[in-house]
């Protein structure tokens, strides 16, 4: 009893003063509650928030609210939006969440933009028509075949630039460049044909001539050509593609330029260029000299056809390549130089675009039409083909086939 008494002592200080007894009716004491240190105003019972944890069954005496916590803010029970639903457990939140629905919205938007730039870049290809039916088309073929022609056309260049490029000013069309492009069903190689333009070939109405003669005539063009190449090959033309000399170099340049090994030395005023031997980074100027130029070997024309097969697998590789397709600073410029220099057929679409340059990065196979003589026919020097390892080359192709290791060059 004493020590209780001492204990009443010393904490009696730090007890609030008792309330004023007042004179009441009822001779049952009121219950006196503290709310946060301070008396509460009111003589009911204290009762717990609804739905609080621990809140007491009806008719149980009532407890403190919350529970052991009090329900006070930011304690397990309550949180900031105070007493927890009975039965529920407190989780901590999940930044995760944030992050999800921050790259759902960012996915959504990369498709819209992909979406829209498609319909946008495939509205601003130019097309052309260049393959149609006629009577003895060769039927269609397994695989994926590309017709691809560079023209010597100056237009889009003004008289400063000619100049600068050393293109002359040369006026009709031309074609310095045919390739025929194989792509295979499968996960075969593509194979990259190039077909010289001095291959001396029948021409539907125009007797035998020249290959590019085909494009040069009055009455022809890109339909043509492409059904010139159909019908001396046997294989059914895909698609077709054109670029002139501006959307070369354009080209060439929205990539940062093009590594090529150049296997000499090469000095060619006509064509613009002073090149030394070894591997080295051309731009568009350069690249389109170098492509261009008649400077070496002893058949000039099959020269340039190696060398338009090396840069065009180059480039179209560099085109294909994660840092330029992934890289916005390079992929949306080269996306508009592509589709403002080059010219399609009616039936090519930017996708076949982008298949294209995908193919064309897997180390495609790349030769040229086995040549069997160099005559000379009307005072022209021409280019005869070897039949027998042409059609077997040919055929090869038509088959989706790999082509027969002794008919590559």
């Amino acid at each position: 009893m004493g020590d209780w008494q001492k204990d009443d002592e010393r904490t009696r200080a730090m007890r609030s003063p008792a309330p004023t007894p007042v004179a009441r009716e009822e001779t049952t004491p009121r219950a006196v509650s503290r709310v946060y240190g301070r008396a509460r105003s009111g003589g009911g019972p204290v009762k717990p928030l609804p739905g609080a944890s621990g809140a007491p069954a009806s008719g149980a005496p009532a407890g403190p609210p919350g529970g052991p916590w009090g329900g006070s803010p930011g304690g397990p029970s309550g949180g900031k939006g105070g007493p927890r639903a009975a039965g529920t457990a407190w989780r901590p939140k999940r930044p995760g969440r944030l992050a999800v629905r921050i790259l759902a919205g960012l996915v959504a938007a990369l498709l819209v933009l992909a979406v829209g730039g498609y319909f946008t870049l495939d509205g601003r290809l130019k097309r052309i028509d260049a393959l149609g039916d006629y009577e003895g088309r060769p039927a269609d073929t397994p695989g994926t075949n590309w017709l691809l022609v560079g023209s010597d056309s100056r237009e889009g260049l003004s008289k400063a630039e000619r100049r600068k490029l050393a293109t002359g000013s040369s006026v009709g069309r031309r074609t310095d460049t045919m390739m025929l492009l194989h792509i295979p069903e499968g996960d075969g190689r593509p194979t990259l044909v190039s077909l010289p333009r001095d291959s001396y070939v029948p021409i539907d109405g125009h007797g035998s001539d020249k290959l590019n003669a085909a494009y040069a005539y009055s009455d022809g063009g890109p339909k043509l050509l492409a059904k010139t190449v159909e019908q001396v090959t046997g294989i059914r033309i895909d698609n077709y593609m054109e670029i002139g000399f501006a959307g070369f170099v354009g080209i060439v340049d929205a990539v940062g330029g093009v590594e090529i090994n150049v296997k000499q030395d090469i000095k060619d005023p006509k064509a613009g260029i002073d090149l030394k031997k070894g591997v080295q980074t051309l731009d568009g100027a350069t690249a389109l000299g170098y492509v261009r130029t008649r400077a070496t070997g002893a058949i000039p024309d099959l020269d340039r056809t190696q060398r338009q097969r090396q840069f065009f697998a180059a480039v179209v590789k560099k085109v294909a390549s994660p840092g330029v397709l992934l890289n916005p600073f390079t992929s949306v410029p080269l996306a508009f130089a592509a589709t403002d220099s080059v010219a399609v057929g009616e039936e090519s679409g930017a996708t076949d675009l982008l298949s294209l340059a995908l193919a064309m990065g897997d180390d495609p196979i790349t030769t040229v039409v086995p040549v069997g003589s160099f005559p000379t026919v009307n005072g022209q020097s021409v280019v005869k083909w070897d039949r027998e390892k042409a059609l077997r080359l040919f055929d090869a192709l038509a088959e989706d086939k790999p082509v027969p290791k002794d008919v590559l060059k």
